[in-house]
């Protein structure tokens, strides 16, 4: 198992995001309704580990079959549907990863990364207090990912309580 490593923002990661959208934009065309930088690299100064989190959203969910097999012939690593209808995938280079979630309009896991990373890209307070806890988190869980999953998801449940009050 690989060890949990958080690490600084780095101002490249919405160059990488935008470099990996592109490259999916044109790999899948118009079965892309919209491609979001999700997670911790998403919100400027937040802390994160060095994967570039994105969910590419289809047209509509008749074309995700098409789109899974598009996406799994190209050079990312497929790790089937995570029981949210969104199917992951990964891709390692040195230094940086990505993780590219694929799903359909209206995906309800979807709607909630965005709503929290909007939260926190609003609310300074909030992105630290969570860098913090991600960092405590990664120093106590050693290699143990359901640990360090599990101790966030509190703070991402208050967060999304928080975030829907303001909508």
């Amino acid at each position: 198992m690989r060890a949990i490593k958080v690490v600084d923002y780095d101002p490249s990661w919405p160059l990488l995001f935008a470099d990996i959208s592109a490259e999916i934009s044109t790999l899948l065309g118009d079965l892309v309704l919209s491609i979001d930088h999700i997670g911790s690299t998403s919100v400027p100064g937040l802390a994160a580990k060095p994967k570039i989190d994105l969910d590419v959203v289809t047209i509509s969910d008749d074309v995700l079959p098409m789109a899974i097999e598009m996406v799994r012939a190209a050079d990312f690593v497929f790790h089937g549907d995570r029981g949210e209808k969104r199917w992951a995938f990964t891709r390692d280079h040195e230094g940086h990863g990505f993780k590219l979630y694929l799903c359909g309009c209206g995906n309800r896991a979807h709607r909630e990364r965005i709503l929290f990373r909007d939260y926190l890209r609003d609310h300074s307070e909030r992105a630290t207090a969570y860098a913090d806890l991600k960092r405590r988190l990664a120093a106590e869980a050693g290699n143990d990912w359901d640990f360090y999953t599990g101790g966030k998801t509190a703070f991402v449940g208050e967060t999304l309580r928080l975030a829907s009050l303001k909508t």
